[in-house]
């Protein structure tokens, strides 16, 4: 059981940490490994001092879909649990819990338990979000707009991530322009 004692965060034990729990998911440690790359490439967008947190929540933000994860079968919900048991901080686990949107996808799945953990609503969560759906299943770069509508052909029109669709692709767009434009005002600062 790894412990994480203060609120001091390594990306390197977030990789690790990935790295152990995805092993048997290649093709998942391939899009996190691109999210987290994604993530490095926009970490101006958020305070300086938060940029250690968007690069270990990059790293662990799809840790849910691990074995030793599952507990509801919600990946979001699975992985940040986890990581409170080994003792990860609140604010991180709250990260992964609410990444992309994941409270959509929770109230059309009828998902319970998402209020464990506090949504911040903050530039990390717009980072996490936009260098999550802008890589794709094997960790390449995609535009925001075929990562939403490959979700719904892979998931299909009659599937959760179908109803979520109306509120969450709104907000991912929200977030990603968000991030554009605190790229581009710490580009001109």
């Amino acid at each position: 059981m790894q412990l994480i004692i203060s609120d001091h965060l390594v990306p390197a034990h977030a990789m690790g940490l990935a790295d152990e729990l995805l092993a048997d998911l290649p093709q998942r440690w391939s899009h996190t490994a691109g999210v987290a790359g994604r993530a490095a490439d926009l970490a101006a967008a958020v305070d300086p001092a938060d940029r250690q947190l968007l690069l270990c929540a990059a790293w662990l933000h799809d840790i849910g879909y691990a074995a030793a994860a599952r507990d509801t079968g919600f990946h979001p919900l699975d992985g940040a649990r986890l990581l409170l048991r080994r003792g990860w901080p609140m604010r991180l686990c709250a990260l992964v819990a609410h990444h992309s949107g994941a409270s959509f996808l929770a109230a059309a799945q009828g998902v319970r338990g998402m209020a464990e953990f506090g949504d911040e609503h903050s530039a990390v969560t717009d980072a996490l979000a936009c260098a999550d759906q802008t890589t794709g299943v094997r960790g390449e770069s995609v535009f925001l707009e075929d990562r939403l509508a490959e979700v719904l052909r892979r998931h299909g029109a009659c599937s959760p991530h179908a109803v979520a669709h109306a509120g969450r692709a709104p907000y991912l767009r929200s977030a990603a322009e968000r991030v554009q434009a605190r790229l581009l005002s710490a580009a001109t600062a």
